[in-house]
């Protein structure tokens, strides 16, 4: 059984729409892109670096269909002594999407819906990483897919952009195995996902 680790850059309000750069996800006339580039330090800048893999074993990644759109259009073009692009385009991208089109990157696949995810998760092989993507953390939440969330939450409130969580039919909960803040007040929060203990809870 693989693990799906998820990974996710947020502001205090929950906002996790285009942190890299101004041009990395402008929809829906987001102009606040490339919100996290002064908060970077070396403990951030490691922390991401262990979960691409070349401080760690090697893993596969999953993807939307617009963070592939946006990693392909990047990624396979850098140097070939960058310490992520080549990480990348040697690993296996999982793509969830039902529409159409082509996945031109090397080790690219395409997963039509959470059962088809279910199955390479349950088959051999490295952990899934969850890049971006605000549109599969509600629906991986509702299917108690990941295992394990690390939560770079940013010092600011940027009060418009795509929401990290969306409702789910269930609580979710999650045991806090370590935290940190980096120099410029980044809180790193790794998490493992427990199963819910439905009795604290109302119905």
């Amino acid at each position: 059984m693989r693990k799906i680790i998820a990974t996710a850059f947020a502001s205090l309000d929950g906002v996790m729409q285009g942190p890299g750069g101004t041009s990395e996800d402008p929809s829906g006339g987001f102009d606040l892109g490339g919100w996290t580039v002064k908060y970077s330090d070396e403990k951030s800048g490691a922390a991401v670096m262990r979960l691409v893999g070349t401080l760690a074993k090697p893993n596969d990644l999953l993807l939307g269909r617009k963070t592939y759109d946006i990693f392909a259009s990047h990624w396979p073009h850098v140097p070939a002594d960058d310490p992520i692009g080549p990480v990348f385009t040697k690993a296996n991208k999982y793509v969830a999407t039902s529409g159409t089109g082509t996945f031109a990157w090397a080790n690219s696949h395409q997963l039509r819906g959470i059962d088809e995810l279910k199955k390479v998760k349950a088959g051999n092989g490295p952990d899934i990483v969850l890049w971006g993507s605000s549109t599969l953390y509600p629906q991986l939440l509702e299917a108690n897919l990941i295992d394990r969330l690390l939560l770079l939450t940013f010092p600011l409130v940027l009060g418009r952009g795509k929401k990290l969580f969306g409702g789910t039919t269930h609580p979710v909960e999650m045991k806090l195995l370590a935290s940190e803040v980096t120099s410029t007040g980044v809180i790193m929060a790794t998490y493992a996902y427990e199963p819910p203990s439905f009795s604290n809870y109302r119905v």
